[in-house]
């Protein structure tokens, strides 16, 4: 092992005297490489934090479209819900204040619409889970 690593640490010195014995225009040639590359990776880490700021504002934009829309739905539930309770009060009364077409018409409306909403609210939960 002592071997081994002996033959390494002569190989790393002869690497060096290669760089130390090469002319100064390769050494040059080198360092601007090296250079380029630098900066070519500092670009590509520019770039990577832009896309991170735009995804993450992107994220926050879409959670609160999320929280908007989830407590739409819940507003429009609690309104159904009220109607309902209203009709079937209305309707123990056997005073109907409405034809039962009408009646229905409104309530498929309000159940597409939350339908709608719902859908609206999976699709913007997975937009969010795939940022």
């Amino acid at each position: 092992e002592v071997q081994k690593l002996n033959q390494q640490l002569e190989e790393k010195n002869g690497e060096i005297q290669q760089m130390i014995n090469q002319p100064p225009y390769e050494k040059e040639r080198e360092i601007l490489r090296l250079q380029k590359s630098l900066a070519e990776r500092e670009k590509a880490q520019a770039t990577s934090d832009v896309l991170c700021r735009s995804l993450t504002d992107e994220t926050h934009q879409l959670q609160r479209k999320l929280a908007s829309t989830a407590e739409m739905c819940q507003h429009l539930a609690k309104c159904l819900e009220e109607k309902q309770r209203k009709e079937k009060g209305n309707s123990d009364d056997h005073t109907p204040t409405r034809r039962p077409n009408e009646l229905l018409d409104n309530e498929t409306s309000l159940q597409a619409l939350i339908c709608n909403l719902q859908d609206e609210n999976r699709m913007l939960k997975q937009k969010v889970a795939h940022v």
